[in-house]
């Protein structure tokens, strides 16, 4: 076989890069091998070398963004902060995460909805349980502490990301009702405030 042009990882994490960037821009997950092969200037063959086939790829950018926000979440619990703080940092991240990946919880659902229940599992095992968990844990340690009502963390999960992500997943209805060309760091800036305020008051007990 003729050597390739770079090396698998080089490649990879370009194929990977492409795909989210033509997310982004596009404000969709429908992507084209065509799109992919002319934005990153790699033969769309190479798709199928390093990830099998479309889904492959886009099982592999799923598991690269969630894994960081995995993470992320998993640093902050083990932080020594009280409560409310550790909510505030982490919803406030949440609203960074979408900022730089809006395409995610819409790829998460695609990617749950489209595969073989055992695949739908796993991904739901490995990353919707873990943030879930974290969520029964930090609200569980608010209302122990006095600070929290007792919110279901399961329904929490729903407000905290639904309001997140339908907020970035609505560029054109800025651009058309409101004349606001995408999502300037300042208008981000603006809905962190809006968005933590507005579930903090409910899950506060005073």
């Amino acid at each position: 076989m003729a050597a390739l042009p770079y090396t698998t990882s080089e490649a990879r994490e370009q194929l990977l890069a492409t795909a989210s960037a033509i997310m982004r821009e596009t404000d969709t997950v429908d992507i084209s091998l065509a799109q992919l092969s002319r934005k990153s200037g790699l033969n769309s063959a190479l798709v199928k070398y390093y990830f099998g086939n479309k889904a492959g790829l886009m099982t592999a950018l799923l598991e690269r963004d969630m894994e960081a926000i995995v993470a992320s979440l998993d640093a902050l619990l083990a932080k020594e902060f009280d409560p409310e703080t550790k909510l505030r940092r982490h919803l406030s991240g949440v609203v960074d995460t979408f900022y730089e990946v809006p395409y995610i919880q819409r790829l998460l659902m695609r990617m749950v909805r489209e595969s073989e229940p055992a695949e739908a599992q796993r991904i739901a095992n490995t990353y919707l349980t873990p943030i879930y968990a974290a969520y029964d844990r930090l609200i569980g340690e608010g209302v122990a502490a006095g600070v929290f009502r007792p919110v279901d963390p399961q329904l929490f999960y729903f407000t905290a990301t639904g309001a997140v992500d339908r907020f970035f997943a609505a560029r054109l209805f800025l651009r058309y009702c409101f004349g606001e060309d995408g999502f300037s760091e300042e208008l981000r800036d603006r809905y962190r405030e809006h968005t933590i305020d507005f579930i903090m008051a409910g899950l506060l007990k005073n």
